[in-house]
């Protein structure tokens, strides 16, 4: 019995030994800290927004259809034949002769069967795309072409006059080809007059230099007395002392406004009339 206490005491003093040399437990590590991810930045204002979706969109409708063959195909459809003895003109250009109809700009030559097929921003290969559906196709007697402006821009890619002339020859000799007498409007003169403090884009007379204008202009007057053609000169009428677009003509120093439509309408009719006699 003493023996049987002697062992129970030994084992209990053991464990109490054993107990005090266990260290007690660590405490808790303290939390790590989880990198943030940066906040988003910001979305640009309302206006700054619908203004990328707007040109995203427009850009995606010019990839496809580049030459914007779907902006007159219905228009087309419902325009009819020309009546005997009708002598239908047709317009065929960029913004100026797209904007020119416009009822802010006066009456688009009034009793006359001329149709506008101007198209904003087109260079000279989009319109030669475009010049069998909206010009041949609607048999009209005369042509007036009035492009290059944004050629020279650069619109659609970097051309060289002598692109720019092929691409004005080659809508020549489809219309002749078809029986459609050519009138060859000369690229109206520009200018820096309306250009605002602060504006960063370049004056017109930096994206359109009058250089490059005064050399089309030679040659599509060249060509038109070499193959028949008329060559229709708006720049005598509307150009200034400086050679530019006369400031009171224009109130962006490209486009015309009520009063420089009001100098071509009747320089277009005659050159109109003058391609009917030939």
């Amino acid at each position: 019995m003493n023996r049987m206490l002697a062992a129970v005491f030994l084992l209990a003093a053991a464990t109490a030994t054993a107990s005090a040399q266990t260290p007690p437990p660590a405490p808790p590590a303290p939390p790590v800290a989880v990198a943030q991810p940066a906040p988003p930045a910001p979305l640009p204002s309302c206006p700054e927004l619908a203004a990328a979706v707007s040109a995203a969109v427009r850009n995606d409708a010019r990839l496809q259809d580049w030459a914007a063959l779907g902006r007159y195909r219905e228009a087309n459809r419902f325009v009819p034949a020309p009546a005997p003895g009708e002598a239908r003109v047709v317009f065929m250009g960029d913004s100026i002769t797209d904007a020119w109809p416009q009822p802010r700009f006066g009456q688009f030559f009034p009793g006359k069967p001329y149709i506008g097929r101007g198209i904003s921003g087109q260079t000279t290969p989009q319109m030669l795309i475009r010049f069998r559906p909206d010009v041949v196709a609607l048999k009209p007697k005369v042509v007036v072409i009035l492009a290059g402006t944004n050629d020279i821009a650069g619109n659609t890619g970097p051309m060289t006059d002598e692109q720019v002339a092929g691409n004005l020859a080659s809508m020549a000799e489809l219309a002749r080809a078809n029986g459609v007498r050519v009138v060859f409007s000369s690229i109206l003169p520009v200018s820096e007059y309306h250009v605002r403090q602060g504006d960063p884009a370049p004056p017109q007379t930096t994206r359109r230099p009058m250089a490059r204008i005064t050399a089309l202009n030679a040659w599509m007057k060249e060509y038109a007395a070499k193959n028949g053609d008329v060559y229709l000169d708006y720049v005598p009428a509307m150009s200034d002392a400086r050679g530019l677009l006369r400031a009171e003509l224009s109130e962006d120093d490209l486009h015309p406004n009520a009063a420089g439509y009001a100098v071509m309408a009747p320089l277009a009719e005659a050159a109109i009339q003058a391609a009917l006699k030939k």
